[in-house]
């Protein structure tokens, strides 16, 4: 059973076939998938599965907190089921491929009092830029 199946059901949330296909579509590291992806993986699965059905089910996985909306300028959101492990984003400016990255440090701690302009600070979400190899 996939990491995010077995998180939602410990949360006791009702696993309709509809929405397992979409958790089963969604594990794995590194997985950041626009909806119309998940749609397309997931109607090979199960195929009566409607687009409305993917989209209705990944927001609820975002309200849980179980799933990461992912933006990145100019493209289509993406979905990361990688919400357990705090990590930042590494975006491919070429053809919009996304990586799980994991910088040393503390990016909070690294923003000083000066600059928090009496915010209270609760979390940070930095994206890198760049070229992947295919791309560059």
């Amino acid at each position: 059973m996939s990491d995010l199946l077995e998180r939602l059901r410990g949360r006791g949330w009702r696993l309709t076939s509809q929405r397992r296909v979409v958790a089963e579509v969604l594990n794995g590291d590194h997985v950041h998938l626009t909806a119309d992806e998940v749609h397309v993986r997931a109607a090979a699965l199960l195929p009566e599965i409607s687009r409305a059905t993917v989209y209705n089910t990944l927001g609820e996985l975002v309200a849980l907190g179980e799933v990461l909306e992912v933006s990145t300028v100019g493209r289509a959101k993406r979905y990361d089921p990688n919400a357990r492990r705090a990590h930042q984003h590494l975006v491919c400016s070429g053809c919009g491929t996304v990586r799980d990255v994991h910088p040393m440090g503390d990016a909070l701690g690294d923003l000083p009092e000066t600059e928090r302009f009496g915010f209270t600070v609760g979390a940070v979400e930095i994206t890198y830029h760049g070229l992947c190899p295919a791309c560059a």
